[in-house]
């Protein structure tokens, strides 16, 4: 079950699919980034 690395929030297998890095590996998720960083690739940085 993947979670957000920053705020530990669960996250799907979706959202780690397409908004964090190639390892599934999610820094920022909706509880505790914008939408808009999260556009811009912020949860896919470490």
């Amino acid at each position: 079950m993947p979670t957000c690395e920053r705020c530990d929030s669960f996250v799907s297998s979706d959202f780690a699919r397409v908004f964090g890095n190639n390892d599934g590996d999610v820094f920022g998720c909706p509880e505790c980034t914008s939408m808009a960083e999260l556009v811009d690739g912020y949860a896919a940085r470490a």
